[in-house]
């Protein structure tokens, strides 16, 4: 018995308590390292960099190469194509003149449109019940029509109204009169439905703008006195332009490829071009596709045009601005740019 409580004495002295087993850790003074075991704790040269494995990412890169290497090839190899002939009339007279045609309806239609969608947004979000009525009926109309009934109705509007006239309503007093046949022409045609279907989508597209934008900060302006007319331009369209830019421009975009629909009055705008060369010389496919390459052509400088339009309102969302396509390429070049080691930069052997 004495012996065995020796033992357990003798180990209780000797076993140090938790406490001052981590006495010298936490306790201990601080000691300052010296330059070279601070490089040590710092260097990390010695270890090994392992990339992270993601099989599956190039299986599917692998996969989409193939695809497009051999859409290419196709397009390369196949004589049914006949580059020659789309080269030949890409920039030929009538097709350039076509394609200024459809230009001039898009911005003409566009412009117009979106103005007009404007005035009937604010009329859809107006407190008069007659604005309302009258926006709300507006947009149904022409969202419920096909573009291409609209542009055959307005053509043929001369068959339900001999002459069109402007006045005061209910008496015969006039200020302009006019046969319709005369005043609505296949332009005149083209652009009124063109117009008005757009106004329809654009009232939408804006209502939806305007009431994305939190109705508290309209309240706050409106506690700080500040006017209304200036509150809608500096407060609300900034901020709704975030959210009515992107489809506004499909909109646009959709608006440049609907101009074909106006082939119907056989105005000479750039399908409606096509299909009479095409109907000349039988050569279908690549008039088509220079039909095509046009609407690429400017739909890809629309998407330009609304990556940079789109930047400048995203100024209040975001801290920092992306950066552009050639801010991109030059900060490229300029980190992978080889380093120069002569000039006034150097001052090797220098004291």
């Amino acid at each position: 018995m004495s012996s065995a409580a020796t033992r357990t004495a003798q180990s209780a002295t000797e076993t140090p308590s938790p406490t001052e087993a981590q006495a010298p850790e936490t306790q201990a003074p601080a000691v300052p390292a010296g330059p070279a075991d601070l490089r040590a704790a710092v260097d990390y040269a010695d270890y090994r960099l392992v990339p992270a494995r993601r099989p599956w990412r190039w299986v599917g890169t692998v996969l989409v190469a193939l695809g497009v290497a051999a859409v290419a090839w196709s397009l390369a190899t196949n004589p049914r194509w006949e580059w020659g002939v789309v080269a030949q009339w890409f920039t030929a007279k009538s097709v350039v003149n076509g394609l200024v045609e459809t230009l001039k309806l898009t911005a003409i239609s566009g412009v117009l449109g979106f103005v007009l969608g404007f005035i009937l947004a604010l009329m859809r979000l107006s407190a008069s019940p007659l604005l309302v009525s009258v926006s709300w009926t507006f947009s149904w109309i022409f969202r419920s029509t096909p573009l291409l009934v609209q542009m055959l109705l307005w053509y043929n509007l001369g068959y339900l109204y001999e002459k069109i006239s402007l006045g005061i309503p209910f008496t015969d007093i006039r200020f302009f009169e006019a046969q319709t046949t005369t005043l609505i022409s296949q332009f005149a045609a083209a652009v009124l439905g063109l117009t008005l279907n757009q106004a329809a989508y654009s009232a939408e597209i804006i209502r939806g703008g305007i009431l994305s934008v939190d109705q508290g900060q309209l309240e706050a302006a409106a506690a700080l006195g500040i006017p209304a007319w200036r509150r809608s331009t500096r407060i609300v369209l900034p901020q709704a332009m975030r959210a009515i830019l992107p489809t506004a421009f499909n909109e646009i975009i959709g608006l440049v490829k609907g101009t074909s629909i106006v082939y119907v009055l056989a105005y000479s705008e750039l399908f409606y071009t096509v299909q009479v060369i095409y109907n000349r010389t039988q050569q279908v496919l690549p008039l088509l596709l220079v039909a095509t390459l046009w609407y690429v052509v400017i739909t890809s400088v629309l998407s330009v045009f609304q990556y940079y339009i789109e930047r400048h309102y995203s100024k209040g969302a975001l801290r920092t601005l992306p950066l552009t396509p050639l801010q991109k390429a030059r900060k490229f070049f300029a980190t992978h740019a080889p380093a120069s080691t002569t000039g006034p930069a150097s001052t090797t052997g220098r004291k």
